[in-house]
């Protein structure tokens, strides 16, 4: 299990709190009814809080629900039991993996997946890919296929190890905010001119700038220039800027992401975020998430600590260097 250092990631999360705090954060309205949509004093919906992403609706759109983007409340519940029985079942006979992720270093206890389909829109989801309708996201375009194949030839020295292996960011982004394998939490600050969003995972955080203008071209930046501007009761992001060392699904720095955040009861925040990459995908996609409310706190993820095999690799690659690599 990798750790972060803590010194690292505080001074992450408090510089960036520090800022959304600068910008004098109006006083909360009156607590709403429970169900009703809080808002703020400037009347705009209040996103602050804790929240969940964990679901179990599947990225892309399995075949067994070809053709249905949605499905029955009835049908929901047999699908969501049968998964829970098949990953109990993993638990004792793949250890605990009912699926491959990570060469098999986790099993079925660090996962947090939730235990129902999303509901969006009052109906259970199929996929997370909702945009094109079969709920798979684009084929890659040339350019793309190019780009992954350089990529696999760099040499397999500590010099290419992966950045969540490093812990620089975490092996899912947060633009646009999709679930990790655990660690599903994300807390949201807000105030009228800044919004932080700060992810669990690897204790990442990016502020969110309210009806400003994009960074020059040249400025780049490891989860992009993050604008918004509200729509009504609905929160609209447009993120650009990324920098070359994050490839979402394999992207390339010429990534625009458009997020939505529309708060929907007091438990509730519907996401949805469209991917357009000319470079890299053959046309824009779209996904779609419930956020839930969850108690918290967000703990820290300190990534570094007790990163042994960051030590290793390392200090083996120091010492063959050095020419010292025998006994």
């Amino acid at each position: 299990m990798k750790f972060r250092s803590l010194i690292e990631s505080s001074v992450v999360s408090l510089l960036a709190v520090a800022s959304v705090s600068a910008q004098s954060a109006p006083a909360r309205a009156p607590a709403p009814k429970a169900g009703a949509i809080p808002r703020a004093a400037d009347g705009h919906p209040d996103l602050s809080g804790i929240w969940s992403n964990a679901t179990r609706t599947p990225f892309e759109r399995p075949a067994v629900f070809a053709g249905k983007a949605t499905i029955s409340d009835d049908e929901a519940r047999k699908w969501e039991a049968r998964e829970k029985e098949r990953w109990e079942e993993g638990s004792t006979t793949d250890g605990g993996r009912p699926v491959s992720i990570q060469g098999g270093a986790y099993n079925v206890l660090f996962y947090d997946n939730g235990s129902e389909l999303a509901r969006i829109g009052g109906q259970k989801r199929t996929s997370m890919v909702v945009d094109p309708p079969d709920g798979h996201v684009p084929p890659l375009a040339p350019g793309a296929r190019d780009r992954a194949r350089r990529r696999s030839n760099i040499p397999g020295d500590y010099k290419s190890l992966s950045n969540d292996t490093r812990c620089l960011v975490g092996n899912t982004p947060s633009v646009p905010l999709v679930p990790a394998l655990y660690n599903n939490n994300l807390e949201i600050v807000q105030s009228r001119d800044s919004i932080l969003i700060e992810v669990e995972m690897v204790h990442d955080a990016r502020i969110v700038h309210i009806n400003a203008k994009h960074q020059p071209p040249t400025v780049l930046q490891w989860f992009g220039d993050s604008i918004g501007h509200w729509e009504g009761d609905t929160l609209v992001v447009e993120t650009t800027n990324f920098n070359d060392q994050t490839h979402y699904r394999g992207s390339s720095m010429n990534l625009k992401v458009n997020e939505r955040f529309t708060r929907v009861s007091d438990k509730t925040i519907e996401y949805r975020a469209t991917m357009e990459d000319p470079s890299t995908w053959t046309k824009p996609w779209s996904i779609e998430l419930a956020f839930s409310s969850v108690p918290g706190p967000l703990y820290e993820y300190a990534c570094h600590e007790g990163n042994y095999a960051m030590e290793d690799i390392l200090g083996g690659a120091s010492k063959q260097d050095r020419g010292t690599t025998g006994r």
